[in-house]
């Protein structure tokens, strides 16, 4: 009587278990255990990111597309963890060191992402949440502006 309690006990702990590692494994087949950072690029009006990724050394590329009402010569970009336009770097584009974009262009820049006064640096993976900022030039008018958008993305 004894051995028989103890097979059906093992019996209906063993169907437990295979069918919870049977559920376990699908989820983690289709994601759900794993999920991926959805990328966020958000920029005012005028401005969008066609294109954005971040390796692990902190090199973030990003290809700017301009839509505002005049075409523009973009003078610096930055990226860091922090709300403040800061650790801005000059495209370098000789002889101007400016991008000029036409109403509807675009142009793919690298710039380093900064966690403070360090570059960034995540494993593959990581999460990444930090600002973008962008100074710019009007070609009619002459203003100069700085714009800032937040990005949210994965280290790829």
């Amino acid at each position: 009587m004894k051995l028989q309690s103890a097979l059906e006990y093992l019996m209906t702990y063993g169907w437990a278990i295979l069918i919870i590692t049977i559920v376990l494994t699908a989820f983690y087949a289709i994601g759900v255990l794993n999920p991926t950072i959805s990328t966020q690029c958000i920029l005012p009006a005028g401005f969008a990111c066609t294109n954005i990724y971040l390796v692990p050394n902190g090199l973030l590329t990003i290809n700017l597309l301009q839509a505002t009402t005049a075409p523009v010569n973009i003078t610096s970009l930055g990226c860091n963890t922090n709300n403040q336009p800061a650790n801005m770097r000059i495209p370098l584009n000789p002889p101007s060191n400016q991008v000029k974009l036409q109403i509807g262009g675009n142009y793919t820049f690298n710039v380093p992402c900064y966690r403070g006064a360090l570059v960034y640096t995540g494993n593959p993976g990581a999460s990444f949440n930090g600002y973008i900022f962008i100074n710019y030039t009007d070609t009619i008018t002459g203003f100069p502006h700085t714009i800032g958008g937040q990005v949210v993305l994965g280290v790829s």
